[in-house]
Order: structure tokens, then C-alpha cells, then sequence
């Protein structure tokens, strides 16, 4: 798990999987007699696995979760999310116009959990693991939690840091003579290249404050509302939960763990984004186009990230964010919630520790306070020696010194290692290609006196550098590292992955199907391919999606509109190129209504181009010139379906309301070619078929 599953590259450090030899707290407790529940964000399993005709072992279901509900990637849209329920997929319960969001449903599936069981057996105990899509992109929440942050945010994320930093001073949270770093603390493509000239990546440079117009400090702004109302909407759903526990008489017999899962992410880039998907597939973002949609912010139409300041200043006091092992990427709030009967809770009660931790350390801390010793076996599989340690020693004894020596970290090319309250870490830019790890640049810090990583010691003591180096290397055999792996998100996560079957030249889908995942579905990327769906329409009037992948921030489409056949190519939801047919589709049986992308070029690299035609049969209904995405439609979710589009809608042009099913006629199958043959020749191959049928 050296990053995330949908970037799993083949190697031991980077399969995507957890072995069964590191067994899950529920695994645990499960057969201790616990009841085991899971809402919301797993992304614990490969791409592979994210399907209805996978093994479910990694999924919530196969390691230890009696009950669950949530998604299985990395993350999702939180208006049209990519629903599993225990082992299968599902639609949402309702729409956004009917007020649906994904933290309000998956709260709703936590409280009917706990509630099913304790109506039979009150007294057996339960572990929930609840963990809402907030707060990572997309952030999307309604607008009257929005507008409680209106204004908040005006004074730019240069005097936020400030800000920050005296109340966290004043809280005790900081050593006092804390200081914060620069804006841009490991360069910018002004100032740093690679090793061979590479340049610095754009998307990790900071704009100070005091250069943006006055446009874009309001869009800027703007970003920074929806953020907080994103991340206080997801306090009050947590707060609904407590207030069950309060009310059921549990709160004071339940231990509460709260912890963000990495630093504030730096995936906007400089000017954040209202389509994430942009960055994913390679394609920069447009200012202009931004504060177009500045109104639009946190609704269905945006798929949005601030930009990188905010990150900063969210992280304060310290320096760069999620990807990078300074401390803005990987420390993170951990507030824990003793149960009454806990020895030194009612002590500890509102207190700071400072005791360096890590999360791994949550699992023997909660094993620790219920007086469970890890099994040595489960399921038949010899468990791995703990790396964590508890922390409940902390609760009774503030001043004790950390239980935890040494900490290691690597993720897509930084590297750092935390060693009795030292720090050494790299300054290499991450997803920036620069490979040539073995000339990276390592800075020293003593982190137990400066926390925000400002005073580089390193020329001062190069022997405790070397050290700390040396360590990082025995850490990083110890634990699987190699090989580092700083590409491209472009070209990460379109490396060929497993399939669950052989790549093939046709692929056959059906109507009333679970809707399949990308990673596993037809590849149409830089490639000719031909969609075609065989049909019965008996008289005029047939109306809806023949086949749909993807989403409004990138898919495509083909339905029937106004007895006319039409294509949409929806370019990483930046512009929908649609071709529309000329003639009434025919009625009839076993009817062949395509359209078919015959690619003439690239423009630029990477993105397809040529021309995309419509047809009846063999007859040509219309024609036009289109671009095809280089990436993925989305990181997670948003698959491929038939006679539908359960989702997020490629187009509003569909006709009908959600989720504009195929009417008026029935879809025997739609085939998908991406052999490169000529249109004519697959559709006389087809008619044939159909006539030896």
C-alpha cells in the first residue's frame, strides 16, 4: 500500500492489497463476539477486486465487517456517489433535487446498523468505522452550509496561517517560539529544475495572496467556504451519532477515535480547481472557466478543489501537504474519546499530549484499553508482529516520554524518517518524474522543538543526518519500499492493471446489469472503437440511453432522442462534443444502431482525434470531428451501463428523468469493437451473426 489502490504498480510495496497476515481490528473483534459495521470510504482493495464478479476478501464483507455500506475507491461524487451495500452495488435512495447527499445517507445506514442489533441483544457490544467522503475532493455540500462561512475567509491564507499559529500558541498545541514556513518551501519551476533539467511540477506552487486580482481572491475564497461548510456539514452528521449514544445511555461506555487521514491535499494546484478530473487526466486548468462557476461551487455541476494556499494554511503551522512526509502531508488531529471505566480518563479529560504517535498505533491502543491480546492466527493465517504501540500510557502520564522510536515514511517519491524526535526528510518534488532518488536533497530537523520543520539542520549535525539516512534505507528494506515511483498521475494510473479477463477486441454488455467499473470495463482510450447496440423498436417513439461511461466530468454516451440517434463525448467535462443523427431511427427487429470513432491522429499526445460517425445499419446518419480524453473518466466510480446511466449524467441533453432508461423498445445487447477493423466490415460481420441466430 505505498499509495493508493487505484495505483498499484505490481510490486510487493504496491499491490493494492493488505495481506491476511496484517488482520483488521474488525477481524479481531468479530470473533470476539462484537458486532462489526463499516459507512462510508474502504479503498483497502485493488482495482481488480472493485466488481460484482470479483472475490469480495478485500472488500469491508471479507475482512471482518458483518455490515457495510459505502464506497470501495478512492473517492466519489457526494451527490451521485458509487454506492456498495454488504456485497453488491446499489442505486442511491433518492436524488440531490430530493435532497440526497452521501454523509447524510451513510450516517442513516450507521444509526439503522447499531440500532438492528441493539434492539435484539442490547448489551453486545459493536465497533463502527465510520468514515465520511469528507473532507476530500469532490467537496460538495449544500449551499446553506456554504453560506455559514460567507466572508470568513476574506482575509486571504497568508493572514489565516497567522491567525492559526497565535490561537494554536495560545492552545498550547505549538512550542511558543513556532515560526512559519515559506509559501514555497521546496522551490518553484523559477527556481528549481530536475536533475536532467526536468522542470519543477506547476500544480505544487503556491500564489502569495498579494498577487491574485480581486476576482480571483473571491473565487479563491469561495473555495475556501464550501471547504468549511464540506467539513462542518460532516461534524454534524458525527454529532448526530453522539447524540444517539447520549440518548441510548452507550456514550460514556464508548471509546472514540477521530483522525484525519493525511494532511490538507494539494491537488488544486495554484488556482484550485472546479474539476478535479482535469488534473487526472493531464489537461491544466482554466482560471476563467473557474470563476465562471464560482456560484456553482460545491453543487452537481462542480467536481471541485481549492487551490494550494488553503492547504497551507490548513496545515499550519507546517509545510507542504498530503504526498509529501513533511509534516503537512502525514500529522494529523487525533482526538480520542476514553470510555468512563478507562484508568486516567476522567484525568485527561480536555487534555493535550504531545508524545509522538502515528496511526498505526490506534489499533494497540484500542486491543490495550479493552485488555485484548493480538491473536496469533486468524482465519488460519500466522499474524505479523505489531509495528504500533499503544497510547493509552499517555492518558495517565503526560510527561512520559513517546513509546514510539522510530517512524518511516515513502509515498510517490518523498521519503522521511522520524527517529526520537528527530526528522530527516527529502526535498524531492512528488509525481514530478524526476526519478535520480540517490541525488535527492535531505534536511535535518529536530522536530520535538521545531514542529513546522523551518530550521534545516543538517550542515550543523551531518552525523546525526547520516544516521537518520542510513536508518531510513534499513527501514525501507524492513518494510518493502523499493521500488520509489514519482511519475505522473497520468501515467500512474493509466498503467495496464489485471483484468479479471484477458484483454479482447469485442466486448458484450447487457441491459439490467450491475453497472461496471472502468478499471474493468471496454478501454476506448486513444483508439478507434466502435459502440454498437442491437435492438427491437416495434413502433416510433423509443427513447433513452442505449450505453453510457462515465460522468459529466468526463464520459460518453449514446441514446435516442426525438427518434433520433445521438453520440456525446463528454472531454473531461470541459466540453460535450455531440453528434447528432440526421434520419428517424428505423422500427424493427434486431435493428444495429452505432456510432463509430475512427481516430486520425493525436493532439496533443496522448489525446485521440478523427471522426466520430452514426449509423442505422450500414447506413451513415451523421458525422463530426471530436477529441477523446487521455486518462480515465473518473479515479473511482462512474462505470459503464446499458439502457440507463444510474449516476451522474455524461449529458443533460439525455431525454427523461433520471436515470433516462431505454423505453419504447428493448436493447438485445450493446457490443463494443476496438479492434481498428472498418465499420462496414463489423457491421456485415454482425448481420451475419444476427442471421445465423
Amino acid at each position: 500500500m505505498a499509495c493508493i489502490t487505484e495505483a498499484a504498480v505490481g510490486f510487493p510495496n504496491a499491490s493494492g492489497t493488505i495481506p491476511p497476515e496484517n488482520g483488521m481490528l474488525p477481524e479481531i473483534l468479530g470473533e470476539r463476539g462484537w458486532n462489526t459495521y463499516m459507512v462510508g470510504k474502504w479503498h483497502l482493495c485493488p482495482t481488480v477486486e472493485m466488481n460484482i464478479a470479483s472475490t469480495r476478501r478485500n472488500w469491508p464483507s471479507g475482512r471482518g465487517f458483518e455490515r457495510w455500506y459505502g464506497f470501495l475507491g478512492a473517492e466519489t461524487n457526494q451527490w451521485y456517489p458509487d454506492l456498495v451495500y454488504d456485497n453488491h452495488p446499489v442505486d442511491q435512495p433518492k436524488l440531490p433535487a430530493d435532497g440526497y447527499h452521501f454523509t447524510d445517507d451513510i450516517t442513516d445506514k450507521a444509526l439503522e446498523f447499531i440500532k438492528d442489533a441493539k434492539t435484539v441483544a442490547p448489551d453486545k457490544p459493536f465497533f463502527l468505522y465510520y468514515a465520511p467522503g469528507a473532507a476530500h475532493a469532490p467537496h460538495h455540500v449544500p449551499k446553506e452550509w456554504i453560506a455559514k462561512f460567507k466572508g470568513r475567509f476574506d482575509m486571504g491564507y497568508e493572514a489565516m496561517r497567522e491567525q492559526t499559529l497565535a490561537r494554536q500558541k495560545q492552545l498550547g498545541i505549538v512550542p511558543a517560539d513556532t515560526e512559519l514556513p515559506p509559501l514555497n518551501p521546496i522551490g518553484t519551476p523559477q527556481t528549481r529544475t530536475g536533475p536532467d533539467g526536468q522542470p519543477f511540477p506547476p500544480l505544487d506552487v503556491t500564489r502569495p495572496w498579494d498577487s491574485l486580482n480581486a476576482e480571483e481572491k473571491r473565487l479563491f475564497a469561495r473555495m475556501a467556504e464550501v471547504y468549511a461548510g464540506f467539513l462542518a456539514h460532516a461534524d454534524h452528521h458525527i454529532g448526530r451519532l453522539l447524540d444517539y449514544l447520549e440518548e441510548s445511555g452507550q456514550r460514556e461506555n464508548t471509546m472514540m477515535v477521530l483522525v484525519s487521514d493525511n494532511g490538507a491535499s494539494g491537488e488544486g494546484g495554484p488556482n484550485g480547481s472546479v474539476n478535479e478530473n482535469k488534473m487526472f487526466n493531464g489537461v491544466p486548468d482554466d482560471l476563467q472557466a473557474n470563476l465562471a462557476m464560482i456560484d456553482e461551487l460545491g453543487g452537481t455541476k462542480t467536481y471541485n478543489h481549492y487551490p494550494n494556499g488553503w492547504a497551507m494554511a490548513f496545515n499550519t503551522p507546517f509545510k507542504m501537504w498530503k504526498r509529501y512526509e513533511f509534516n503537512g502531508g502525514t500529522a494529523d488531529p487525533c482526538i480520542i474519546s476514553w470510555p468512563s471505566a478507562s484508568p486516567g480518563a476522567a484525568a485527561g479529560k480536555g487534555e493535550l499530549r504531545h508524545q509522538y504517535h502515528h496511526a498505526i498505533d490506534i489499533v494497540p491502543t484500542i486491543l490495550d484499553t479493552l485488555g485484548m491480546a493480538p491473536p496469533a492466527t486468524i482465519k488460519g493465517h500466522v499474524q505479523s508482529a505489531f509495528d504500533g504501540v499503544s497510547m493509552r500510557y499517555s492518558v495517565e502520564d503526560p510527561s512520559a516520554p513517546s513509546a514510539r522510536v522510530t517512524q518511516f515514511y515513502s509515498m510517490l517519491g518523498s521519503r522521511g524518517i522520524w527517529h526520537d524526535g528527530w526528522k530527516a526528510v527529502t526535498t524531492h518534488p512528488t509525481i514530478s518524474g524526476w526519478s535520480n532518488f540517490n541525488d535527492d536533497t535531505w534536511e535535518l530537523y529536530h522536530t520535538d522543538t521545531d514542529r513546522a520543520e523551518l530550521h534545516d539542520l543538517a550542515a550543523e549535525h551531518p552525523g546525526k543526518l547520516r544516521e537518520l539516512v542510513n536508518l531510513w534505507f534499513a527501514e525501507a528494506g524492513a518494510n518493502g519500499a523499493f521500488p520509489l515511483d514519482d511519475r505522473s498521475p497520468l501515467e500512474i494510473l493509466t498503467t495496464p492493471r489485471p483484468q479479471l479477463t484477458s484483454p479482447r477486441d469485442r466486448y458484450v454488455y447487457f441491459p439490467g446489469t450491475a453497472e461496471i467499473p472502468e478499471q474493468q470495463a471496454v478501454n476506448v482510450r486513444n483508439r478507434s472503437y466502435v459502440i454498437g447496440a442491437v435492438v427491437d423498436i416495434p413502433a416510433p417513439g423509443a427513447s433513452g440511453v442505449l450505453f453510457a461511461q462515465g460522468a459529466r466530468f468526463g464520459g460518453h454516451a449514446l441514446y435516442v432522442k426525438d427518434n433520433r440517434l445521438h453520440y456525446v463525448n463528454n472531454f473531461v467535462g470541459v466540453m460535450e462534443q455531440k453528434i447528432d443523427g440526421t434520419q428517424d431511427i428505423p422500427t424493427g427487429e434486431n435493428l444495429i444502431l452505432s456510432a463509430s470513432f475512427s481516430k486520425d491522429g493525436e493532439d496533443p499526445p496522448g489525446v485521440s482525434t478523427g471522426i466520430l460517425s452514426l449509423y442505422h445499419g450500414d447506413t451513415k446518419v451523421g458525422e463530426g470531428r471530436i477529441k477523446t480524453q487521455p486518462g480515465m473518466f473518473s479515479v473511482a466510480g462512474e462505470g459503464l451501463c446499458v439502457g440507463r446511466d444510474s449516476g451522474e449524467p455524461v449529458t443533460g441533453d439525455y431525454p427523461g428523468v433520471h436515470p433516462h432508461a431505454f423505453t419504447g423498445g428493448t436493447i438485445r445487447r450493446v457490443a463494443v469493437d476496438v479492434s481498428g477493423d472498418p465499420y462496414v466490415d463489423l457491421e456485415r460481420e454482425a448481420a451475419a451473426m444476427l442471421a445465423r441466430e
